[in-house]
């Protein structure tokens, strides 16, 4: 287990198990990969990048995280602008990225003794804490805003966690678990912690392994607390650092338009993020209006000659469609921002058609189907009427 976490803002270095600086900004685990090739063997989940992780020795379903899908949507491209690809995070065990940096949480705890687990969540990140923590043995307390769907409980509750609704500041309380996580209570994980950002970083990893020996142009990902985008800077910055990769993809963040505190600093000019009024949004998974990484995240893009770009709620529909119509992808709505994001910058001329992008699809769809318009041909028919059918056909 590395013994220290650094913090990105003024550098200085605090106890593994902290997850804020003194300072106010996040941590981040201090690693130096001692690596010089891109890994070989067989393995193809995130721990093919054990070199890059905090912890060793998955176990059960934290092994079977990462190691997703990096599609070439070829349909997609005119609609675009661009060389588009998307990484099919959905393909994760429960169906969202945040299952990488729940792999490394509950591998963290399992070696630090833990017996209890949390995590505040919209939804995916508590259903995956709680399907990880249930695959290793650990207890686990999972708090969702009050105003989550049912489905969404039902969805996380299947796993058996200790699960309660909160009415009140969803902020607030993100950091008001950060405060009384303790291992001899309950080890909250929340959406930047640095396992999570630790484990999330692996989505970048395979992303420019996929390139070698090149980089994609571009690497665009949904935002809402920033911890997914942080993890994305940082594992570039290890690839950098161990010399395997030379150039660093400018890195995009779209947020919903009318939740986008991290877009609203970008356009504004400011070094911080603030919290911002909002509304709600489809895009449901992201709307975060006071996001504890977000000063990160819009360091990240800034420093990568990137964007933090907004996209409206009509937007984000249309490009659910056409990840569903065109590539063949059933992805929630949150994780079609990226599309919508890229789409936006290409018309505003900051995306060359012959740009290779990377779109991150975060979550699969087909837990939010409510989203999805059917575009088919439906009829009711006889049995007998099927040779006409099939003479009808275009």
């Amino acid at each position: 287990m590395e013994d220290a976490t650094v913090c990105y803002a003024c550098g200085a270095r605090s106890e593994a198990t902290d997850q804020r600086c003194s300072c106010g900004e996040p941590l981040w685990y201090d690693l130096d990969p001692q690596v010089d090739d891109w890994p070989d063997g067989d393995e193809q989940s995130m721990w093919r990048f054990a070199e890059f992780l905090p912890v060793s020795d998955p176990s059960d379903l934290a092994a079977a995280a990462g190691g997703t899908p990096l599609v070439r949507t070829s349909r997609l491209d005119d609609y675009g602008g661009c060389r588009l690809s998307v990484k099919h995070e959905g393909a994760n065990p429960t169906g969202s990225f945040k299952d990488r940096g729940s792999a490394v949480a509950v591998t963290a705890a399992r070696e630090r003794g833990v017996e209890w687990v949390g995590t505040v969540s919209h939804g995916n990140m508590a259903m995956s804490m709680a399907a990880h923590a249930a695959g290793c043995g650990l207890e686990c307390l999972t708090l969702v805003p009050d105003d989550i769907s049912d489905a969404r409980v039902r969805a996380i509750g299947q796993f058996g966690p200790t699960l309660r609704r909160v009415d009140g500041d969803y902020g607030r309380l993100y950091y008001d678990t950060v405060e009384r996580s303790s291992p001899e209570t309950v080890s909250f994980t929340n959406s930047d912690s640095p396992l999570r950002t630790a484990g999330q970083k692996t989505t970048a990893l395979e992303i420019c392994e996929a390139f070698a020996p090149d980089v994609p142009d571009a690497i665009a990902l949904p935002v809402s607390s920033g911890g997914h985008a942080s993890a994305t800077w940082k594992g570039l910055r290890e690839l950098r650092d161990a010399g395997l990769i030379d150039a660093m993809p400018r890195l995009f963040w779209v947020q919903a338009a009318v939740c986008d505190p991290i877009a609203q600093a970008y356009r504004e000019g400011a070094s911080t993020v603030s919290r911002v009024e909002s509304a709600e949004t489809v895009a449901y998974s992201i709307g975060n209006n006071d996001p504890p990484s977000g000063t990160r995240a819009l360091t990240a893009a800034r420093e990568t000659d990137g964007a933090v770009v907004s996209v409206t709620e009509d937007e984000i529909l249309d490009a659910t469609a056409a990840l569903s119509t065109k590539a063949g992808l059933c992805v929630e709505p949150s994780s079609a921002v990226p599309l919508a994001g890229v789409r936006k910058l290409a018309r505003e001329g900051d995306v060359a058609p012959t740009d290779d992008v990377v779109c991150v699809a975060t979550g699969t769809g087909f837990k939010e189907l409510d989203y999805h318009e059917t575009s088919a041909d439906v009829a009711t028919i006889e049995l007998d009427d099927l040779d006409r059918v099939l003479s009808e056909l275009p």
